[in-house]
């Protein structure tokens, strides 16, 4: 048993990863006052939407093609991934209940963020198993080949972008957890 694990783990892909918290400073002693700044101060994205919390990543690869007579391998596939995950975070200390609502809001805003960091993780880890060892024919210069990749590629980002609106769209619907997280910050502090 100890035998196989170790061969097991001697045959996973080695990666680089970084995972990165960075706060965007807000200002508000209460819970309505604090969420009114979170809406102004937010991670702008796409068309210029602010969102409370956002995680980002950056991917880049070091890959190895190998011709193989009029064939072409890609051998090797090492991920260098970030992950970098923005949260609100008060500019002053806060205190007494707002302090208390704060650190479950913050607490459950973080826990969805590394939802979509493990959903990153998976994507990693998608591209990875789709691609290392796939070979093209009549490819001796390796230039096909690169096509084939770059297209699982997209598809495993389009699946992860999939999944990551979906998750959304349940956390922030009426009832879901952000929303409530939400709820609860506003109403109760």
């Amino acid at each position: 048993m100890k035998l196989a694990l170790a061969l097991t783990l001697l045959t996973l892909p080695a990666h680089a990863e970084t995972t990165l918290i960075k706060t965007y400073a807000i200002s508000g002693n209460t819970g309505p006052a604090l969420y009114t700044s979170i809406g102004g101060k937010g991670p702008l994205l796409g068309g210029g939407r602010r969102v409370m919390a956002y995680t980002n990543w950056d991917l880049k690869w070091t890959r190895s093609y190998v011709p193989n007579g009029n064939a072409c391998k890609l051998a090797a596939a090492t991920p260098h991934l970030i992950i970098t995950i923005n949260l609100p975070k008060p500019a002053a200390p806060l205190t007494g209940t707002v302090a208390a609502h704060w650190k479950t809001f913050i607490t459950g805003i973080e826990a969805h963020e590394q939802v979509h960091a493990a959903d990153i993780r998976t994507m990693v880890e998608t591209i990875t198993r789709e691609t290392v060892g796939l070979t093209e024919d009549n490819d001796p210069q390796c230039k096909i080949i690169r096509k084939s990749v770059l297209a699982k590629v997209q598809a495993a980002i389009e699946a992860y972008k999939a999944t990551s609106r979906a998750f959304d769209k349940v956390e922030m619907a009426t009832g879901g957890n952000v929303n409530a997280l939400v709820l609860a910050l506003v109403n109760g502090g």
